[in-house]
């Protein structure tokens, strides 16, 4: 609308006068609508830095039937927790706008609750971690983002874990890549500016990687909810949810040891993973990186023995099927500073 104390000096016809109001009505209205607007992109720069705090906690539940089919499954931890903080900084920018990042752990402690796990299982744990936590402070992983900030792979984890055994290390895993796949942006932006109240969807496909052996399917549905400042920096608001389906890769079963001793005894293994999860990232308006991120993530792991065609087992009613599942919630918060 018109600045309070704008004033008309001539006295045109009432239409023309009132045809010249609508038109200036019509331009301040278009300007305000396109300034409402924003466009969040990664825009990545070499040198660029930023400290990450962050907690993780993971609580999972698992049941079987029968209870033995627990037994073909390596032992795992049912509570998880990380506490670290890093420096990140962008060390490449390649001409096609993705990116190299070195992820610096500063500070890093990982605790698990072993439960009812055998005195021997719960040792190894508690050496496995410990393992973990000191030589995780002081290294540097170099993570690879594409020009969406999505994650397209990391290198260096495999020199950090390569004799840490068992039940630490492959939750540890996942829990590091949610991370870098949080915290590089994964599946925010969207593909042209937004308004407030405005959602869009990105696609959460992937194919199976060399350090996570599962194909992905599902989809991010995102809410940008307004802008505020953050540390002094103005960001965006965005609330998100989405949903997922992972499918483990067979070869990454093999190495597990369980799938040959099924396959031994002419079964079959059908597994897969379905997971929900919401949450609110704050992005920086100026170049797109994430600045906050709290969500909470469900995943359910529905495996079930099904047997060979031809064999006794195929002859079985569905319900009578073997079956393991796990329930895992997982909880993140990740708050960035300046270094």
């Amino acid at each position: 609308m018109l600045p309070p104390d704008h004033q008309m000096h001539s006295t045109p016809h009432p239409t023309g006068r009132t045809a010249f109001f609508l038109l200036i009505v019509a331009c301040v209205t278009a300007v305000q609508a396109a300034g409402g607007r924003v466009q969040l992109a990664r825009k990545y720069c070499p040198g660029q830095s930023i400290v990450y705090v962050t907690k993780v906690s993971t609580n999972s539940k698992i049941n079987s039937n029968p209870p033995e089919l627990k037994s073909f499954f390596p032992p795992m931890p049912t509570n998880l927790r990380l506490n670290q903080q890093s420096t990140v900084t962008v060390s490449s920018v390649h001409p096609d706008g993705a990116a190299d990042v070195q992820q610096r752990f500063d500070k890093f402690e990982i605790q698990t609750d072993p439960g009812a796990l055998p005195e021997n299982i719960r040792d190894a744990m508690a050496q496995a971690q410990q393992e973990v936590t000191q030589r995780m402070v002081g290294q540097t992983l170099t993570v690879h983002y594409n020009h969406d900030g999505q994650l397209v792979d990391f290198d260096g984890a495999d020199s950090l874990f390569h004799d840490i055994d068992g039940p630490v290390k492959e939750p540890f895993m996942q829990m590091l890549r949610l991370y870098l796949e949080q915290m590089g942006g994964e599946s925010i932006y969207p593909d042209h500016r937004v308004k407030v109240g405005e959602e869009w969807t990105r696609d959460l496909s992937a194919q199976p990687a060399k350090n996570y052996a599962f194909q992905v399917e599902g989809k991010n549905t995102l809410h940008y909810s307004g802008k505020t400042r953050y540390q002094g920096v103005k960001v965006a608001i965005v609330d998100y949810h989405f949903e997922n389906t992972l499918t483990p890769a067979a070869e990454g079963l093999r190495k597990g040891g369980a799938l040959p001793q099924l396959e031994a005894m002419g079964m079959h293994l059908t597994i897969q993973i379905t997971g929900k999860g919401q949450g609110r990232v704050l992005v920086a308006l100026d170049d797109g990186r994430v600045l906050q991120n709290h969500s909470n993530l469900h995943q359910t792991l529905s495996a079930v023995m099904k047997g060979n065609e031809g064999s006794l087992g195929s002859l079985l009613p569905a319900e009578q099927f073997p079956r393991l599942e796990i329930q895992s919630d997982t909880e993140m918060q990740v708050d960035g500073s300046n270094p």
